[in-house]
């Protein structure tokens, strides 16, 4: 069984940073495209960024591009969301997302796997 553990979430000043965490267990995610995804009260799930686990490809929304950086550790299985210069428009829950797809995909219906979200809170 896959499971998406997300954790590092919290409160911060604008400006301030975090890195939210991802490990990842049950199978083997050589091939798989890791992504992470936000969502705030009232508003869709939104992409925030995507990794390939083989290859360590990334693309990000132009909203984070410079600020946010995605990254995996292959040996732990995890991927990691550093989020420098938080703004309070980043405010959301953070969700951990997996695919078994290769190419880099940003649309939510194309993951099949789900973290239980972490909450990101920037106060202005």
């Amino acid at each position: 069984q896959v499971q998406l553990v997300e954790s590092g979430g919290g409160l911060v000043q604008a400006g301030g940073s975090l890195r939210l965490s991802c490990a990842a267990s049950g199978r083997p995610f050589s091939g798989y495209t890791m992504a992470w995804f936000r969502q705030a009260p009232g508003k869709e799930r939104e992409f925030v960024a995507a990794i390939s686990w083989a290859g360590g490809n990334t693309y990000y929304a132009d909203s984070v591009k410079g600020r946010f950086t995605i990254s995996r550790d292959n040996a732990k299985n995890t991927v990691y969301l550093q989020m420098n210069s938080l703004k309070p428009e980043d405010t959301a829950v953070y969700y951990c997302a997996a695919t078994a797809r290769s190419r880099l995909v940003v649309v939510v219906t194309s993951y099949n796997y789900w973290g239980q979200g972490t909450q990101v809170t920037v106060s202005s």
